[in-house]
This record gives C-alpha cells, structure tokens and sequence, in this order.
C-alpha cells in the first residue's frame, strides 16, 4: 500500500497524486475545557480493518493530522497521556473513497493508580508430559501511584461475552456501548476493613485465579502460585470443581482467600477465557457491593442469550480494564468502549505459558525510583505478551 504522510492537514497541491491515492484529514477533539491538551505531535495509529497494515502518524500544532491511503475501511485511534495522569482516548473507523476531512471525538480519563500488570490466562504445556493445562491462571496487580493503595473491597470479573470471537449482543442497535460493564459468573472482592491490605507505590499484588498450588511439582513450564503473596479466588461452594481449584497450599494465608460477592449462571469453576477474555478491575461507590447487586436491574440476562446471567457494572467504578483479542482470529469484536480501552492485546498461542504484561515506563520509573507502568488507556501500545511471565523470573 503507498502511503505519503504530510505535516499539514492539505494535500500538496503541485504533487502528481496517482488517482488511487485520497486525502484523509482528521481533526482531533478534545472534551470541552482541556482545549489546552491540542498540541504537535501527539500519535495517531491508523490501520486498514482488513489487510491490517498500520501506520503511525503524529498531530501538527492544531492537531490535526493528513495522509493519502488507498481505498479502504479504516480505523483511526488516538490514546493521548497529557501531563501524566490525564488520558484521552478515541477511535472510530472511516470508509474512504473519496477526499475526506473529518473530526474525531476524544474521551477523557484519570490515570488510575491500581492497574492489572499482568494476565496469565492462556495455559501451558504438560511437558514431558502429553497435553495441555490451563488450572493455573493468574493475574497481577500493581500500585502505579505514589501513595499506598487498599485493596479491601475492590473488585475484579470478567466481561460477557468470554470470547472476543462471540456476537456482542450489550452493543446498542447504533453500534454504541451500553453505559454499563456486563460482568459474568462470578464478581470477586478483596475483604478488609479498609486499610487492611495496602499496596505500597511500586508494588504488586497476585491473584491465583484457579489452583494456589505450587504447580510446577507436576508440570515444570508452569508456575507457582503456593506463596504468602498470593490472594486466592476460592470458594468450594460455588466452584467444587476440584480440577481447577484444589484446596489451597500451605503457604496461603487464610485471610487471601478472596470473597465471592455474587455468582451467576451453573459453572462450577471461576470462568475465564483462556484466548480472549476482558478483566476488569472495580470499587463500588456510594454504597456497598453487596448492596449494589441486590438492587433491581442490576442483574440481567444477555439479550439472545438467557443462560447468559450478568451483573451490571458502572464504567465509572472501573479502576482498569483490558482487553485481549484472539491471535488466531479475524472475527474479533470489541467489549469495551474508548474511555476503557480504545485498544487490545492479542493472546497468539494458548498453553505455551505466554503471558500479557503491561510495558514498563523505563524514564518515570527512574525519576521515581520504582516502578512505573505505562498507561494509556490503549492495551495496543500498553501490553505485549511474553514468553516469560512475571511468576517465572
């Protein structure tokens, strides 16, 4: 595909353009009081929606950017850090055929300090011996801030549908996101007092999502998640499946055993897609979680899906959120909304006990002495999957 890129927003008159080139010019708009946020070179990813091919592009000084593309459908997306804690994000796909001189709406958000720093949920190799495991998925937490976090009371799920690849039946008729998060299965909860469990700036925080085991006793490329650190998603009564949640080590302490707030639906083990889940990570507001969910019309069903049970999550309480793709898929479907996550990560292989972490800001991270994750509301550029994870270093 060729592609010339110009500083300004108009097309270089005196240039032979071939007569499949055509002009795009897109104008970013910020949320009314942070016209400030307009400036020279913010980055603006554009990507044609079937053949895949990207190109980074940045803002002249009115914020705007100009490129000439083939035909095509594609994606504009902008995930914008202005003066650290302040992201605007946006995307939105344009049919070109034609010259086109268009605006893009930015969402804004507050850079929070809880983020997830890690998604361990694709499995591994049995090797030596024969088969595949998937009993031992985690994730990881981190304070990104610079004052102590609690954990009590914040809480985690995941987002209907499981799989990236499954109709999102939430979307509005218009193709808009519903103002809420659907979350299925299961909502989980840190208990405490409220200040019984701080995370100091810079650290972080494990939950095994299935078996706090010390899995590598019987399947080396694994991990262990038998530790003090660790909180644990365990409760025999609403997931006796032992396969995937054993009792756990004796290295877990009693009081990281993680509370089950509200379960949903017949699954008899915490349910995480293994390729392409959505995680989210919340604090209930104004009242408590318990209270919340017993209040009518927070529990739904999935429009088209009855057995599709789900809790209806504020977007305002989401702390954070990613989203992973299916690496091995064409169809994938986004689940969150900009303001959340105007990207994703792919998942590319299961079981080869990969790992998606959140990328290091290396300068921030020395100015403050110790470590700062990046942050952008945009898991395209914030994540990478890893063939070492975090608990294998």
């Amino acid at each position: 595909m060729a592609l010339i890129l110009a500083a300004a927003c108009t097309a270089d008159p005196s240039r032979n353009w071939p007569a499949d080139l055509y002009q795009l010019n897109i104008r970013l708009n910020y949320p009314s009081g942070y016209e400030e946020a307009v400036r020279e070179g913010v980055p603006v990813l554009v990507s044609e929606k079937f053949s895949g091919a990207e190109y980074q592009v940045v803002t002249n000084v009115n914020g705007e950017i100009g490129l000439r593309l083939t035909a095509g459908i594609y994606r504009v997306s902008v995930s914008d850090r202005y003066r650290s804690r302040n992201l605007f994000n946006g995307t939105s796909d344009f049919v070109i055929s034609a010259d086109l001189n268009a605006s893009l709406d930015l969402v804004y958000s507050e850079a929070s300090p809880l983020l997830i720093r890690e998604l361990y949920v694709g499995g591994c190799s049995k090797a030596p011996k024969e088969g595949s495991y998937q009993s031992d998925q985690y994730v990881v937490l981190h304070n990104n801030g610079s004052s102590v976090q609690y954990l009590d009371s914040l809480c985690f799920g995941t987002m209907s549908p499981y799989n990236s690849t499954g109709a999102n039946n939430w979307l509005n008729a218009d193709g808009s996101f519903p103002s809420f998060a659907p979350i299925v299965t299961v909502v989980w909860r840190f208990p405490g007092d409220g200040t019984t469990f701080p995370l100091a700036p810079g650290e972080d925080a494990i939950i095994a999502l299935r078996g706090a085991i010390d899995h590598t006793q019987e399947y080396p490329l694994s991990v262990n998640l038998n530790r003090p650190d660790c909180f644990v998603c365990y409760n025999p009564t609403y997931f006796p499946n032992t396969t995937y949640h054993p009792a756990p080590g004796d290295q877990i302490r009693q009081d990281h055993i993680l509370d089950v707030v509200i379960k949903t639906g017949q699954a008899n083990a915490n349910t995480i897609s293994i390729n392409s889940p959505t995680f989210l990570i919340f604090k209930a507001q104004g009242m408590s979680i318990e209270n919340f969910v017993r209040q009518e019309g927070v529990v739904r069903v999935t429009p088209g899906n009855s057995s599709d049970v789900v809790v209806t999550v504020p977007w305002e309480w989401v702390k954070d959120a990613v989203e992973v793709f299916n690496g091995s898929s064409t169809g994938n479907v986004k689940r969150l909304p900009p303001h959340q996550d105007v990207g994703f990560v792919y998942q590319m292989e299961t079981y080869k006990g990969r790992a998606l972490t959140r990328r290091i800001d290396e300068e921030a991270s020395l100015d403050e002495g110790y470590t700062i994750l990046w942050d952008t509301n945009n898991s395209s550029s914030d994540f990478y999957e890893t063939d070492t994870p975090l608990l294998r270093q």
